[in-house]
């Protein structure tokens, strides 16, 4: 009984013991803390500003050391997270065939973001060579990739709408000047009888490894119209006929397919269309026929289709 009883007192004994070791532990970690030390701690660079005629390398450094004079909690936080720096390129010089930040503008930059209980003392470099590079800049058109399979009379009414038409691209010289334009992805749709729009990426050329893009996503729209058909009756004039000489053609009129809207149509007229030959294709064959082309057609129609694309014809003396 009073072993068992010195058992339980000796336990309690050094659980107090324990926690007043951990207590007593616990309060010098945290005074040493409080104290100011100097070490060199690693800062993450995060370039911003860049100048418009210049891009930033695929070389670039990304980090810096530095020593500074703080709190042992400053570094305990170092310890565990690295401290990101903007480094503002505005100011950047070239010399030398180098873009280069000053050790002067490094540190003033970085005092500017550090808290005010931090001492920075020293850089692990008297300036920072930045990898950037020359660049020009052009406007290239954007080309919509359509494959769109419509309702039974209906009918894209105009080209695609893109928005933007038009993308910036930044790079050297030498890699944008081989760029006419920018496709988007094949946009597949079948089954439209309605207005669409949809965006759509852009398809970039692999080897422009130096050049960036102002958007990588366009917006690509079209107004989708219900369309009628009807034939109008054309007669066939013929051009470059040899002096003294007139021509009969057979049949003398042509028919001409045309699709419009229904709203369209009804304003058309055979007088809308001109159907020539010209006899000068014959050169100096012995053909009887004459082929025929579309000279003039309306604004606003969908499709003009020759019904037959060649006459004969018999070449009169006058």
């Amino acid at each position: 009984m009073i072993k068992k009883l010195l058992k339980g007192l000796n336990k309690r004994k050094l659980k107090v013991f324990l926690l007043f070791l951990a207590c007593s532990f616990f309060a010098w970690f945290l005074s040493n803390l409080s104290e100011s030390y100097e070490s060199r701690v690693n800062f993450n660079l995060n370039y911003r500003n860049l100048p418009d005629t210049l891009l930033l390398g695929n070389n670039a450094v990304n980090s810096m050391e530095a020593k500074i004079r703080t709190s042992g909690f400053q570094f305990l936080y170092y310890r565990f997270w690295n401290k990101r720096i903007n480094v503002n390129l505005s100011d950047v010089a070239y010399q030398n065939g180098r873009f280069i930040l000053s050790e002067d503008n490094l540190k003033k930059q970085m005092e500017q973001q550090l808290s005010q209980n931090i001492s920075l003392l020293d850089l692990d470099r008297n300036q920072l060579t930045v990898d950037l590079y020359q660049v020009a800049t052009k406007e290239i058109p954007v080309v919509a990739q359509l494959d769109v399979q419509f309702e039974p009379n209906f009918i894209l009414d105009g080209k695609p709408n893109v928005q933007p038409a038009t993308i910036t691209v930044k790079g050297p010289k030498n890699e944008i000047d081989t760029i006419l334009s920018i496709n988007t992805i094949k946009l597949e749709m079948a089954n439209v009888s309605s207005d669409f729009s949809e965006r759509v990426l852009l398809v970039f050329p692999k080897k422009l490894v130096n050049s960036i893009f102002s958007t990588t996503r366009v917006e690509v729209s079209g107004k989708v119209v219900k369309f009628s058909e009807e034939v109008f009756e054309i007669p066939v004039k013929v051009t470059n006929l040899p002096e003294g000489y007139s021509v009969k053609t057979f049949p003398n009129s042509i028919s001409v397919l045309c699709q419009a809207t229904p709203e369209r149509l009804k304003t058309l007229s055979p007088g809308d269309f001109v159907v020539e030959a010209d006899y000068r294709q014959l050169g100096n064959t012995d053909s009887n026929e004459l082929f025929l082309e579309i000279r003039e057609n309306p604004e606003n129609v969908f499709d003009l289709r020759l019904m037959v694309n060649k006459v004969n014809f018999v070449l009169e003396q006058e």
